[in-house]
């Protein structure tokens, strides 16, 4: 059979069909991962992820491309949505890491490590920095724009979803309800 008939086939759910297609373009796909993981068994894998989603999706495969160069850009867009997963990954290992060795190196010093360091250490730097430099160090929102090179009303805005965040990371509001009580 051609592969315009195998493909026809395997979107009708002829299991034999698409292990035809499978077998003639699997290799193509592992090279071609092989050459952009340098990693064998996440070629393997990502080849094996790839005709799975073939599988899923081949009713979408609409023929205005060659049917390798589908399963390229589905493997390729696998590989990236992995990539930045385990960049993901990576730098919320190494912030962790960091925050850890911040506490000891603290603590280790007779510091105290307190909620509210936790709190701020789980904001993003683009509101922790602003948080910091107003409520700790009291520098003007224009101040705090022209150090971090944004609008005044932008570093307003980032202290004021920082201040949230942390309140709602504390509880404050709960326990100030609480003490009303």
């Amino acid at each position: 059979m051609e592969e315009k008939e195998l493909i026809s086939s395997a979107k009708k759910g002829d299991h034999r069909s698409f292990a035809v297609l499978f077998r003639n373009h699997y290799p193509l796909l592992v090279k071609y991962l092989m050459k952009i993981t340098m990693n064998p068994d996440l070629a393997e894998e990502l080849a094996q992820a790839t005709m799975a989603k073939c599988v899923e999706k081949i009713h979408l495969f609409n023929g205005k491309s060659k049917f390798s160069s589908w399963l390229i850009s589905i493997a390729t867009n696998l590989y990236i949505d992995q990539y930045r997963k385990k960049k993901r990954e990576r730098e919320w290992n190494e912030g962790e890491a960091a925050l850890r060795k911040l506490k000891w190196h603290m603590e280790s010093r007779n510091e105290e490590w307190t909620d509210a360091m936790a709190a701020l250490a789980k904001l993003t730097e683009e509101m922790r920095i602003p948080l910091i430099l107003k409520h700790y160090y009291g520098y003007s929102y224009d101040e705090i724009g022209e150090i971090l090179k944004i609008a005044a009303g932008t570093a307003k805005s980032r202290v004021h979803h920082g201040l949230l965040a942390v309140r709602k990371e504390l509880k404050v509001d709960e326990k100030s309800r609480e003490l009303a009580k």
